[in-house]
């Protein structure tokens, strides 16, 4: 049975409330999911990066969670260009490799996703990219995982032709949205509207509903687009 903190601080941070994710936990408790919500947090408001890394720190060096946040924090320094460090683009992919390389199937999906935005985000090569998001999404499919299906064709639609493109980040809202996931179908629905024809009334009203969640949950990176 998972116990009552735990579900509620996974709840929480599905919402967007890391702050209060983060409380019910406590210090000293749950190590590996406090980490994963201080990094959430970071990454979606850009803000709280000591204590993620400090909650990351705390971990087992050698596990593929503290592989997969140590590679993530060194991405999202060089994304946000946040005191990024000489060493990050290695330490990025280094920490992709191992943790994909740990025999945890749903940790080997999510570092081969990792991986693939790494070399498609701050690479710029999409093409080395895509083996990565199509292992990832055979794991996301072959395990029913929808959450986990919405990142990776999120970002594998750009790829695409411009009616598939539309259709899968259709999907990926959708899927977001029916799991109660608040700041990623708020960041659905802003990617789903950069795609969309300027005169479209279906990007205006996206744009119109995801602003005030943008601005209650401080999604910096949302934000700053405009």
């Amino acid at each position: 049975m998972i116990p009552d903190d735990t579900y509620i601080a996974r709840r929480l941070q599905l919402l967007g409330e890391w702050d209060a994710a983060l409380a019910v936990l406590g210090p000293g408790t749950e190590p590996e999911l406090r980490a994963e919500i201080a990094v959430d947090r970071w990454f979606f408001r850009i803000e709280g990066h000591e204590e993620a890394e400090k909650a990351v720190a705390a971990l087992e060096p050698v596990s593929p969670t503290a592989h997969l946040l140590t590679a993530r924090l060194a991405y999202s320094r060089l994304l946000f260009q946040r005191d990024p460090r000489a060493d990050d683009r290695a330490a990025a992919e280094a920490g992709y490799r191992a943790a994909a390389g740990s025999g945890d199937e749903k940790q080997r999906g999510w570092a081969e996703y990792h991986w693939a935005v790494l070399l498609d985000n701050i690479d710029e090569d999409p093409a080395g990219a895509l083996s990565h998001y199509e292992t990832a999404l055979e794991i996301a499919t072959n395990s029913g995982d929808g959450y986990f299906e919405s990142y990776i064709i999120r970002h594998l639609a750009p790829h695409k032709e411009p009616a598939e493109r539309i259709a899968m980040l259709r999907r990926s809202l959708h899927l977001r949205a029916a799991l109660g996931a608040r700041p990623q179908t708020i960041a659905a629905q802003a990617t789903l509207a950069d795609y969309l024809p300027a005169n479209d009334p279906e990007r205006a009203e996206l744009l119109r509903t995801s602003r005030p969640g943008a601005e209650e949950l401080h999604i910096g990176w949302l934000l700053s687009e405009d």
